[in-house]
């Protein structure tokens, strides 16, 4: 009889469609062979993954890695890890050639198959290898085979991920239906984003004080609205591979299969386009706060020179008098600076709409380029909107055969021509919508920021224009000023955002203006 010994076990079963014994039955059929090898399997040493997991990454696995953390306790907790097959340690031979490792050689706990009885010594250690590299080898070809049929499937128009809001799936590989509801919520986002020219982060917080939810029933926020507003799927087409399952990551333009959908649309092409349009010709720096956000217009562009960080601005309460706003390097507030940078609005803001007004009546200002990002994502609408031009081309001619061999009646090659003209007018108009601008030579790049200036001075010397629309003014021709309290003097540096040759761009530098 074999000497008696505690062991654990691991459960899994794979999302890749594998025909795999249920988790109850693995464990049933797990425990029988324990029972007949002398290993008892205490109750808190079964580690069962609750759902579908894929054995290719033990990160993905949360039971495995408590198994591996249990098995580490010392006293060592259990001599053997039981397990159906092989394959349900690990479908990724580096991983399970290291975390055998770690069980066998540092902890000395030995990983059994139960499906799979191997022979002691260097042979069975090499059929164990061999059958762990068809099992890798095998998951690598289904998910390659997966790959492919979902492709195929994108190019014919249809869906294969979780409907967006505004659509749902009332079956298992139905087409999405639209949800009136959600629908007009979709609908009111283009509206106001398009037509009204909301921000976004406006946009965010206008639709959480309604009430109304993300399809995940969470309150909207500046990445769930961009993925909404750049979403073809509302009108009616379908977007696969747009980004890496693994890490979550945006793939190039290229890689993305873009095809009309099987499904209704929620908008019009038009005004998805017009939605594109401004998106991709709006400066997003990253990490910038939202200029509703803001307490003063001048908030957050305020830099200290000794450390580079922000001004923070302070409303200051007066009994006597009016309140003001002052500013103050964070860092120095937290005691990271040692250079006081404390200055009051009534101090500073004539200082920068005096530089402003400096810069305009010299009539020259240097400043640096901001291209609109996005930019391959639009030239790949372009492309793909050229392609379904040429694809009408061919089409018509086929209509015209059919026509000219007898298929067609003249009739039915009037109405599908009407159909052809009527949906090249649609593609001609949003490839208006999407074109690109003429890059501006240097002359007319300078002609058009002290316009943009002149432009903003008028908004910041207006009382009736609010914080929030100065704030994007300033934004829209400054990327930040640094204060000098030493001296009281401040550097402006200047931005301009649009489309510029690269001649034009190498051209350009930060000079700083003092006032």
């Amino acid at each position: 009889m074999e000497e008696l010994r505690t062991g654990a076990t691991y459960i899994r079963v794979s999302t890749d469609g594998q025909m795999d014994l249920s988790p109850e039955s693995q464990l049933e059929s797990i425990q029988q062979y324990a029972a007949e090898h002398n290993i008892i399997i205490p109750k808190e040493y079964i580690f069962m993954e609750s759902e579908g997991r894929s054995g290719k990454k033990a990160d993905n696995r949360p039971q495995f890695q408590a198994m591996i953390a249990t098995a580490k306790l010392k006293p060592k907790p259990f001599d053997c890890v039981l397990v159906w097959k092989f394959s349900r340690f690990a479908r990724n031979l580096d991983e399970s050639t290291f975390y055998k490792g770690v069980l066998r050689k540092k902890l000395g706990i030995d990983v059994i198959s139960i499906k799979e009885p191997i022979m002691e010594g260097m042979y069975g250690r090499l059929i164990e290898m061999i059958i762990e590299w068809q099992d890798e080898f095998y998951s690598y070809n289904l998910a390659q085979d997966v790959t492919r049929g979902m492709k195929t499937a994108a190019k014919n128009g249809r869906y294969q991920a979780r409907p967006p809001l505004g659509y749902r799936i009332p079956y298992h590989k139905a087409l999405p239906e639209i949800v009136p509801e959600e629908a007009e919520i979709v609908r009111m986002i283009f509206d106001k984003y398009v037509n009204e020219g909301m921000s976004i982060f406006a946009l965010a917080r206008y639709l959480n004080s309604l009430g109304f939810k993300t399809s995940h029933g969470k309150p909207f926020e500046k990445r769930s609205l961009e993925y909404i507003l750049q979403n073809p799927a509302y009108t009616g087409q379908i977007r696969w591979n747009r980004t890496c399952n693994e890490t979550n990551e945006v793939r190039d333009p290229d890689q993305w299969i873009v095809a009309q959908g099987q499904h209704p649309a929620i908008i019009s092409t038009d005004i998805y386009d017009r939605a594109q349009a401004r998106f991709q010709a709006e400066y997003h720096p990253k990490k910038a706060r939202p200029a509703e956000t803001l307490k003063h217009w001048l908030s957050g562009i305020v830099k200290c020179p000794a450390c580079g960080r922000t001004l923070s601005s302070c409303i200051r309460h007066r009994k006597v008098g009016e309140d003001f706003f002052s500013f103050q390097c964070y860092g120095y507030m937290k005691g990271k600076c040692n250079q006081t940078s404390y200055v009051r609005e009534d101090t500073i803001v004539p200082a920068v709409i005096s530089a402003l007004k400096e810069v305009v009546e010299c009539g020259s200002v240097e400043y640096v380029i901001r291209t609109p990002e996005k930019k391959k994502e639009e030239s790949f609408q372009v492309e793909a909107l050229k392609k379904q031009l040429e694809r009408l081309d061919r089409r018509e001619i086929r209509i015209k055969e059919a026509y000219m061999d007898g298929i067609d009646t003249k009739e039915e090659y009037r109405q599908n021509k009407q159909m052809i003209q009527g949906e090249r007018q649609r593609i001609e108009n949003a490839l208006s919508s999407l074109s690109f601008e003429r890059p501006l030579s240097k002359a007319s790049a300078d002609r058009q920021m002290l316009i943009n200036i002149r432009n903003v001075i008028d908004i910041l010397e207006n009382p009736d224009v609010a914080t929030e629309e100065k704030a994007h003014a300033i934004r829209s021709i400054v990327s930040h000023i640094v204060f000098f309290r030493d001296t009281m003097h401040i550097d402006v540096y200047y931005q301009l955002t649009c489309p510029v040759s690269d001649s034009d761009t190498a051209k350009s530098r930060i000079i700083p203006i003092k006032s």
